[in-house]
């Protein structure tokens, strides 16, 4: 642009750089190509760059959170999805781990995946796996917090999870299909019957990494619930199964929870953050 324009309608620089970002992911035709000077390259190969860069960087994330999901469609179908999603949903922000939430109801609208029926659950499952994955550190509940508590209080007692635990249920054994492919078990991948009953998964991090974990589908209702922030009180009525006890200590001892409040201190904490 000429000195003259700039002077009287330079944009700012957020407006700057919403265009350029809007350029990048493809969401626009050359809206920031009148801010960059040519300088031997014309502004829209110089921005085709960036776009390039930026779509390949997308595409690099996808392939690290689904693997599996690649291996079982093929390298050629994953990046045309994948590039496809891209161009449908941008990021909303830098964080790449965070990237990709979506991709499983894509892939479930896309016609092409529709002769593959557990396609979607295993990208679920691909999802589960990386939020757990890359889920900030949390401090194990101290069980002496649970001895203070007095007995009025059981009844309206609730878990704060960790964020490094989920539940998953599925129609298909995902998990099996899951660590068949990435282990590259081709005899394990050959006997998997898909008409097998559904599968209900406990996700967490421990020391070792992140685990897959079958449970029953009592264990998996009864953990949502306390994941969910219910009272213990509620979720032992809606399941009052004899090994609820001796879940509910496991899920104490894999570090599913960091602490615990009564309802009423979660009420005023969720009110706190309406306010802010």
């Amino acid at each position: 642009m000429r000195d003259s324009e700039m002077t009287t309608c330079a944009p700012t620089l957020l407006e700057l750089q919403w265009a350029v970002r809007r350029d990048v992911l493809g969401l626009a035709d050359g809206a920031a190509s009148e801010y960059v000077v040519p300088d031997g390259l014309a502004p829209q190969a110089r921005l085709a760059i960036y776009r390039n860069t930026a779509n390949s960087t997308l595409l690099t994330a996808l392939r690290l959170t689904y693997p599996a999901v690649q291996a079982l469609v093929g390298s050629e179908f994953f990046e045309g999805a994948t590039r496809r999603f891209i161009g449908q949903c941008p990021p909303l922000s830098a964080h790449l781990d965070s990237y990709g939430g979506s991709f499983p109801d894509f892939l479930a609208q896309m016609p092409e995946a529709a002769s593959l029926a557990y396609l979607t659950d295993t990208a679920r499952l691909e999802w589960v796996v990386n939020q757990v994955l890359h889920a900030p550190d949390g401090k194990p509940l101290d069980l002496r917090r649970l001895e203070q508590l007095a007995d009025a209080d059981i009844e309206t007692v609730r878990f704060l999870p960790s964020p490094a635990a989920r539940v998953l249920e599925s129609c298909f054994p995902v998990d099996v299909i899951w660590h068949a492919v990435l282990s590259r078990d081709d005899s394990a991948l050959a006997g998997i019957n898909l008409d097998a009953d559904p599968v209900w998964l406990y996700v967490h991090r421990g020391t070792s990494g992140v685990a897959v974990d079958r449970i029953t589908e009592e264990q998996c209702r009864f953990t949502a619930a306390l994941l969910a922030g219910r009272p213990l009180h509620d979720a032992l009525v809606d399941g009052p199964d004899a090994g609820t006890s001796v879940w509910l200590a496991h899920l104490l001892a894999s570090g599913c929870f960091v602490d615990v409040c009564l309802s009423s201190q979660a009420s005023r904490r969720a009110t706190g953050r309406q306010v802010a």
